[in-house]
């Protein structure tokens, strides 16, 4: 399967500027050294592919990258690399760096799936080495993630959330390098990473669902009731046999279900005051309030009175609270 040299656009400075990306931090101290160093490696990125002898090598001998960046993979997709590397080849070199513990073994960059299509062959795989260090490893495999139209929104930002974790600065720069992202972007990515696992490991990569659908679902799941609900949905029998989009709507609209009857189920609670004489029953639904008063004697009578008789003073009274309170008084 041709494909288009992956550096070409991602790891070069020859980029028109209003082909970059408007990244919206300022990089300083540790990061914008680290940023620095990283425009000599993009100034020889054009000479990584035809400088660089392509090898070939016993993919046994290959490890992945110590960060994941796919939640499972998608068959079709998988089978498509398959035949056509069976068939034609394998055009495109993947690229790996000596393992930076293992001496003789190397480490995937980038390239897992042709990998796996070489051991399933019994092929040798073809690759460009390099020297890298792990920050030099996040960027050149972000950014050619960034690249991929068949990476989803959950996964890159599952990706991001683990180059986070790897806290490699304060500020995030080198993440949203990797990605291409501005601080807005990587927050709301980071947010939705914060899913609970057994949520989002469930769903799958849903690469239909965009980033505000799975921000509105990380704000349902904040309520600890919704995760409940939502660990129910994704135990339900035939569940996990839906495709991985269906199943991000059948959580999706189990919780907005739940939302707009919470929202429409009264809310209904009693009073007694303390020498017991009366009970009032209080119950509010929608834009409707219920108040009604028994007792043994007389008092539910006189009590209701004498409240409807000071309405408008009571009324007052709560108008000018609510005045205080919004002008923070």
């Amino acid at each position: 399967m041709a494909r288009k040299n992956p550096f070409a656009n991602l790891l070069t400075d020859d980029v028109p500027v209003q082909e970059q990306p408007a990244l919206d931090y300022a990089v300083k101290g540790a990061s914008k050294s680290f940023l620095s160093s990283l425009n000599e490696i993009t100034a020889r990125a054009d000479k990584l592919m035809e400088g660089e002898p392509i090898v070939e090598l016993d993919p046994d001998s290959v490890d992945p990258s110590f960060v994941k960046d796919r939640i499972d993979e998608n068959e079709q997709e998988f089978n498509e690399i398959l035949q056509a590397i069976r068939e034609r080849g394998q055009d495109s070199p993947i690229l790996v760096r000596p393992h930076p513990s293992v001496t003789g073994r190397y480490m995937v960059v980038f390239g897992h799936r042709r990998l796996k299509v070489a051991k399933i062959l019994d092929r040798k795989v073809r690759a460009v080495i390099k020297e890298m260090k792990d920050r030099e490893h996040v960027v050149a495999q972000g950014q050619e993630n960034s690249a991929r139209a068949n990476l989803s929104f959950i996964e890159k930002a599952l990706y991001a959330s683990e180059l986070a974790r790897l806290r490699y600065d304060e500020d995030n720069a080198i993440v949203m390098t990797a990605l291409s992202l501005d601080r807005t972007t990587l927050s709301k990515m980071l947010a939705v990473a914060s899913i609970p696992e057994k949520v989002l490991r469930a769903i799958g990569p849903a690469k239909g669902i965009g980033r505000d659908r799975w921000y509105e679902l990380k704000l349902l799941l904040d309520r600890p009731s919704n995760f409940d609900t939502a660990v129910e949905v994704v135990g339900d029998e035939g569940f996990a046999g839906l495709a991985t989009d269906q199943r991000f709507v059948a959580v999706e609209k189990r919780l907005k279900v739940k939302q707009a009857r919470s929202r429409n189920e009264p809310s209904k609670h009693n009073w007694t005051p303390q020498d017991g004489s009366l009970a009032a029953e209080i119950s509010a639904e929608g834009k409707k309030f219920t108040l009604a008063i028994r007792a043994k004697g007389r008092d539910a009578k006189a009590f209701g009175e004498y409240l409807s008789d000071n309405l408008d003073r009571l009324y007052d009274d709560f108008r000018n609270r609510m005045s205080a309170t919004t002008n923070g008084d």
